[in-house]
């Protein structure tokens, strides 16, 4: 999300907040997600933010509703997508890699069900995956037998299209393509949301004034951890190629302020 925001919006600040010590969300309850999600989007809102994207399909599963109803700012969740999915699919069979709680969510379950009249979705959760992105493991041995077990039942199903429903999938498209060829269409939306947060931007005029100089180059967004920032910095700099300083950000919630207090809970 951040890499297509960037290419969009090339004028814009931006604050990127990875909640890395307590990622991932696709292992936590729906209430815990939540909690996180509001959490961070004050903070954000505390630091300047005019807008919101919740750059994660789990937490927008999980909380959209909630930010939208709390955060003084414009909120802009993502979800797999399925639409366009059935809309590509020429088999009518169509695979979707996501997080189990997204999966389980009943945002998503009235998203698919929309679609389900004419097409098949066969839905996996992604086990391990988001693990192996946070790794910077986009390609091991390893990682590429995991997806094989999660890619190989759907094209043996005859599925020809793909929907990446969590937003560190779309790191592993070349580990996908090297399982399934040129057999599955790879759905990623991190490009449409781009593009609805710009439209939202111009809605709201709040839209950064392009650069006087052109030439300029583009800033470099701020990056936050709740960790310690070294594995945020390798994954900036091995998926996006970007050299940057992490800050630590310390975003207390209740549920975390319950879990420092109690290691059991």
């Amino acid at each position: 999300m951040l890499r297509a925001v960037r290419a969009a919006l090339p004028d814009e600040r931006l604050i990127y907040v990875a909640d890395s010590l307590y990622a991932p969300y696709g292992e936590r309850d729906d209430d815990f997600i939540a909690d996180r999600t509001l959490a961070i989007g004050e903070w954000l809102v505390s630091q300047g933010a005019k807008t919101l994207v919740v750059a994660c399909n789990t937490a927008t599963s999980q909380s959209i509703a909630q930010a939208r109803e709390r955060l003084p700012i414009p909120v802009i969740g993502v979800e797999p997508g399925i639409k366009p999915a059935a809309l590509t699919s020429q088999t009518r069979v169509v695979g979707v890699l996501a997080t189990a709680v997204t999966l389980r969510s009943a945002r998503f379950q009235a998203l698919a069900e929309r679609h389900t009249s004419d097409c098949h979705f066969i839905l996996q959760p992604g086990h391990g995956l988001v693990q192996a992105v946070e790794r910077c493991d986009v390609n091991s041995p390893e990682l590429v037998a995991l997806l094989r077990s999660y890619v190989q039942p759907m094209l043996d199903a005859n599925a020809d299209t793909l929907v990446l429903g969590c937003t560190h999938y779309p790191f592993l498209d070349q580990a996908i393509r090297s399982i399934s060829g040129d057999r599955l269409t790879l759905i990623d939306t991190s490009i449409a949301i781009a593009r609805q947060l710009e439209r939202q931007l111009d809605s709201f005029g709040l839209r950064a004034a392009p650069a006087r100089d052109q030439a300029q180059a583009i800033e470099l967004p701020r990056f936050y951890s709740t960790n310690d920032g070294q594995a945020l910095r390798q994954l900036a700099a091995s998926l996006l190629g970007l050299d940057v300083t992490v800050e630590h950000a310390v975003i207390p919630s209740r549920r975390t302020l319950a879990l420092e207090s109690d290691p059991a809970v």
